[in-house]
């Protein structure tokens, strides 16, 4: 029983990091400002629904799912580095490159992937699947989604305790650092991708 607690403790860290749950409510901050708080409710709770369905889709037949439609890993990671870089220029320059309906569509797809359910986190989850079994994982990843979505859910208590000027210099910021993660998803992916021409 200990072995599996040290498990669940060890995982639960490793997920908690590459999560980063405080980096996803400062995104839901500024996708959903507009909203009303019965929206917000909705949009937290669909953000972590869809990260964790991924995460056990990935966990389980992660590999079997990119073999069947002919998808590369490395095209997974190109793939979320595209759509972060997007949200991340739109952020910083407060742009709008898509229609989003005040963002009450997609909020929880992107907070929910790539952001938490990116290359790092299926990855990870995979890894610590194959160290530890499933069992004790899946048990850290719904702990350190649970933690995620009350973060999310009283991100608007924030909101207020910060006010809307300060959220509005904290976006333009979470831009730029979305913008520089973005291109380190692209660019290993695409040192991925090399690597598998190379192989071949």
């Amino acid at each position: 029983m200990s072995e599996f607690f040290n498990a669940v403790i060890k995982s639960f860290i490793v997920l908690i990091i590459i999560l980063d749950p405080f980096l996803g409510m400062a995104v839901f901050l500024s996708l959903t400002r507009n909203m009303n708080q019965k929206d917000r409710v909705s949009q937290a709770f669909m953000a972590v629904l869809v990260a964790f369905v991924l995460m056990l889709i990935f966990l389980f037949i992660g590999q079997i799912l990119f073999s069947v439609l002919g998808i590369t890993f490395s095209s997974f990671i190109v793939a979320g580095g595209v759509i972060l870089l997007i949200l991340g220029i739109e952020e910083i320059l407060g742009l709008e490159f898509s229609k989003r309906e005040s963002d009450t569509k997609v909020a929880a797809i992107i907070i929910g992937t790539p952001l938490l359910c990116g290359p790092g986190a299926i990855t990870s989850i995979i890894i610590l699947a194959q160290k530890y079994g499933y069992f004790a994982p899946v048990s850290a990843l719904v702990l350190s989604l649970f933690i995620t979505w009350l973060l999310l859910l009283f991100s608007d208590k924030i909101t207020q305790l910060l006010g809307n000027r300060l959220i509005e210099v904290l976006s333009r910021v979470l831009g730029l650092i979305l913008a520089a993660m973005a291109v380190e998803f692209i660019k290993e992916g695409i040192i991925k991708m090399i690597g598998e021409m190379v192989a071949k």
